[in-house]
């Protein structure tokens, strides 16, 4: 077999592969089931430290903390205390991939849970009145653009040590 048979053969076989590999996309994301807003306690929180204009306290209840095992969506009640003491929490989702936040429930001071209706997933990085999603995804809620698993999401937020007072 001369050389130009071998090339053309190589030829041949590159071209046939190349069309035998049609390329797969990836399926469109779809956010899984969301599950109901947990019950939440304020004492064992874990503090997220917040940029200096922001007068709010902010802390996470680990045992709410969730990675949705089929859209990576960190789920988590996040709890609120102002200066004047009274608190309130809100029941959140970050989607690390996209770096974007959705709000699913409020609770009021009384811990009582109220749906968001028509709850829409927005940027973090929105101007908006508080940066706290922000601030949980850099602090450990958010490993680069994707989430790990729900211990290892907690041990890396439980890494600042300052209390939630």
């Amino acid at each position: 077999m001369g050389f130009r048979h071998i090339a053309e053969l190589c030829l041949a076989l590159a071209v046939t592969t190349a069309w035998s590999q049609t390329p797969v996309e990836a399926p469109e994301w779809a956010e899984g089931n969301t599950p109901p807003p947990p019950s939440y306690s304020k004492d064992k929180l874990i503090p997220i430290e917040m940029p200096s204009y922001v007068t709010l306290r902010v802390g996470i209840d680990p045992e709410t903390l969730n990675v949705g095992a089929t859209d990576g969506v960190v789920r988590y009640v996040v709890v609120m205390r102002n200066a004047s003491g009274s608190t309130n929490a809100s029941y959140e989702g970050i989607l690390c991939t996209k770096g974007e936040v959705k709000t699913y429930a409020r609770a009021d001071a009384n811990g009582k849970w109220t749906t968001v209706p028509n709850s829409e997933w927005t940027p973090m990085t929105d101007n908006l009145p508080s940066r706290h999603a922000y601030a949980i995804a850099k602090q450990g809620g958010c490993d680069g653009r994707t989430s790990d698993k729900r211990e290892d999401t907690i041990r890396a937020l439980k890494r600042l040590k300052k209390a939630f007072d």
